[in-house]
């Protein structure tokens, strides 16, 4: 049987990156996305023509309101019969300090980066007798800068739950994380942007995305790990 990941956030950028990779070593995929219709499409198109003998299909869910993250597991099982392999990749990414936070970003932030995340693990386990569940997260929860304050708080909060998810779930699944440092610019910005950042971090160069999907590789092949995190961010949790 074909292995099945259903992957969040999956029309651009890293979340695009690891589908990509995972389509490459055969797997089928649900592809979620939000507001990136062309671009999951467009994908897609892509997907069927590298892979003819695979299966790909779009599922779209706006993490701001619960009721469509409650949907999706149940959405993807219906079509496919089963996922193996969740990646909680999907996330918005807003500069607030503490006094600049206002409530709607709070919420924002704290419905697509945490609670969506934990809705999708508790319906995954809730749904299926096994499988894997791999969070991706940030270098940021390392440390206790408030320039991204609620994002920051967000993915410190879907660490903690990927280390409680891992406990009470073994050992029918595993649940680990990946947290990426410098890999894409944001938004506006440029490489030279990405490697000013990179020069800061011990490696002194931007991890690339390659460290992501090795990273991958390895939680997926590796059978007896769960409740870890793997730090994607040429060593800048260091300091």
């Amino acid at each position: 049987m074909t292995k099945v990941a259903l992957i969040t956030g999956s029309g651009v950028r890293i979340g695009r990156e690891i589908a990509g990779h995972l389509a490459k070593n055969g797997w089928n995929l649900a592809l979620h996305y939000s507001t990136s219709y062309n671009e999951i499409h467009n994908f897609i198109a892509d997907l069927n023509a590298a892979y003819p003998e695979q299966y790909f299909s779009p599922f779209r869910a706006d993490f701001a309101k619960i009721e469509q993250t409650q949907n999706l597991i149940r959405q993807v099982i219906e079509l496919f019969g089963h996922i193996d392999l969740l990646v909680n990749n999907a996330s918005v990414f807003e500069p607030s300090s503490l006094r600049k936070t206002s409530d709607q970003l709070l919420v924002r932030q704290t419905m697509v980066n945490f609670v969506s995340p934990f809705i999708l693990i508790r319906d995954f386990a809730k749904s299926l007798t096994n499988g894997q569940i791999i969070n991706i997260l940030d270098t940021r929860i390392t440390n206790n800068r408030s320039d991204y304050l609620a994002y920051s708080l967000s993915k410190k909060s879907l660490w903690e739950l990927t280390k409680m998810a891992a406990l009470e779930l073994a050992p029918q699944f595993r649940v680990n994380a990946i947290a990426p440092g410098a890999i894409l610019p944001p938004f506006g910005k440029d490489q030279a942007y990405l490697d000013e950042v990179a020069s800061h971090s011990p490696m002194k160069t931007a991890s690339g995305i390659i460290s992501i999907l090795s990273s991958l590789d390895y939680i997926i092949e590796n059978q007896n790990l769960t409740g870890q995190l793997l730090f994607c961010d040429g060593g800048s949790h260091l300091v």
